[in-house]
């Protein structure tokens, strides 16, 4: 089952927006650069991502959001645990981020087992 992979920023006060800009690159570009070492090829279906501009108010100060979508939870996994092009990305975002948080789903699956 496929699973979707959202993960929302706040960056720190002051960051300026050509780091912003190229952080926001590089969490897009991670489609192209994670390769899965037992096909050599990209495993993650589709990414999207922008900033907010939701009308709402309800964002809690949380600026960027963006979607990955995963064919399996074992891809989801590797890209977490093992992948060296997201773990780089990760590391990266040290002290840019005032706040990161990433929520995972199986759509349609409402309750857990």
């Amino acid at each position: 089952m496929s699973i979707t992979h959202i993960v929302l920023f706040t960056f720190k006060a002051g960051t300026d927006a050509h780091v912003i800009q190229d952080t926001c690159d590089r969490m897009l570009a991670l489609k192209d650069k994670c390769v899965h070492p037992t096909t050599n090829q990209s495993y993650i279906k589709s990414s999207s991502g922008g900033s907010d501009n939701s009308i709402e108010g309800l964002q809690a100060g949380i600026t960027h959001a963006f979607v990955v979508e995963f064919a399996s939870a074992e891809d989801r996994d590797y890209y977490v645990k093992e992948d060296p092009a997201h773990r780089e990305f990760v590391k990266s975002l040290d002290g840019v981020l005032e706040k990161g948080q990433v929520i995972d789903y199986t759509p349609g699956v409402f309750a857990s087992t």
